[in-house]
């Protein structure tokens, strides 16, 4: 696995940059997409399935497309060494805005604004400890109540995405030197849905969502809804992808037919954040409430849903329980040698073409869009 994905990004790198940005390059690229949506069905353990799948089968293809279009932190107006290629390409860092990088700069409506809002940092090694603390509580979760239990993996989600994103930002920046954007920040602390979705939380995936989904979505929607309403579909579009996206991965982690919920969890808060924008610009200027009652309403919003629809999928197949078990061995032997590996079965075997058809959804929807629409 990871010597096709090697040689892939020497391709990407030594051939397919040297021709022309737009489509021609976008068709050279097609075997990396088709690749790099395959690579989870060649593992056999739960956790590295779903990290090579967040990382190249979404993460991954995204930054390539952009790219096709000599966009994104890919393009060769950067001047990457092959080394930042690589790095850039296969791990969820973001480029922090500098002479080097400009086009990485966010919109503001993107940036912190939260500023008078208390501040609650975790760093590393205290978000290790309370992972750590919650997974010996999981032990005990037949004494637990179902929802503390669906709450505990919330918790477990935020910490593990944070924890690993964060690793690869410290070994990044020490071994280039790049200066990275920190992967989430204080989400916890949320005071609405825009600002936990497009400020505060996995903001490298939010930033590949901007460009690759939304500014085009929103140029296309401007010439049939105009610019008033565009906004808001394109919004839609992008959470719409997103749930698309992750049901793609809960598929390579589970091996079984999609049920949908986790694509119905983002359809949901991107019609909530459309419903947001509308409250604001009604009370724009007028009182708002305070960070104290709307923090907690944004985060139990987004735990409640969670427990309704995201974790119900993966909870059902046991994945959980398995990638925890995985992450035991894992940490007590350095190895997942004395686990059964994960089989794909007959039924994932002929549902594999389902990778493909999402692969084909994304791809027919970002080559409606002209090449400036990705501008």
């Amino acid at each position: 696995v990871w010597f096709s994905i090697l040689a892939s990004l020497f391709y990407c790198y030594f051939l397919a940059s040297k021709i022309p940005e737009g489509k021609f390059r976008l068709i050279s690229l097609f075997p990396i997409f088709i690749l790099f949506t395959a690579l989870p069905l060649y593992l056999s353990y739960v956790f590295p399935i779903g990290l090579i799948a967040l990382l190249f089968s979404w993460l991954g293809n995204f930054k390539l497309l952009l790219f096709a279009f000599d966009k994104g932190p890919l393009s060769t107006h950067s001047s990457n060494s092959l080394i930042h290629f690589i790095l850039i390409a296969s791990l969820p860092i973001k480029i922090k805005e500098n002479e080097k990088y400009p086009f990485l700069k966010s919109p503001d409506i993107h940036q912190n604004s939260s500023k008078k809002h208390p501040k609650l940092p975790l760093n590393c090694p205290t978000k290790v400890l309370l992972f750590a603390i919650l997974v010996s509580a999981h032990d005990y979760k037949q004494t637990l109540h179902p929802k503390i239990v669906l709450l505990l993996y919330s918790c477990m989600v935020y910490l593990l995405i944070d924890i690993i994103f964060g690793i690869f930002n410290g070994l990044v920046h020490a071994t280039s030197g790049l200066e990275l954007e920190p992967p989430s920040d204080e989400p916890y602390l949320s005071t609405s849905l825009q600002d936990f979705w497009g400020r505060r939380w996995n903001l490298m995936v939010t930033y590949l969502l901007r460009h690759t989904i939304y500014k085009p979505a929103r140029s296309i929607f401007d010439k049939m809804l105009g610019s008033m309403w565009a906004p808001l579909a394109a919004v839609l579009a992008a959470f719409t992808v997103s749930g698309l996206m992750h049901e793609l991965v809960f598929y390579y982690v589970t091996r079984v037919s999609p049920t949908w919920e986790v694509t119905w969890y983002f359809v949901l808060h991107g019609a909530c954040v459309v419903v947001e924008f509308g409250v604001k610009r009604v009370f724009s200027g007028k009182a708002q409430l305070h960070w104290a009652v709307s923090t907690p309403l944004t985060v139990g919003f987004v735990v409640a849903t969670g427990m309704w629809l995201f974790f119900p999928p993966v909870l059902r197949t046991g994945a959980v329980e398995k990638a925890i078990e995985e992450f035991k061995d894992y940490v007590s032997r350095g190895s997942f040698s004395n686990l059964p590996p994960y089989s794909l079965g007959q039924k994932g075997m002929k549902n594999i073409e389902i990778s493909l058809v999402f692969l084909e959804i994304s791809l027919v929807f970002l080559l409606s869009c002209r090449e400036k629409d990705l501008g």
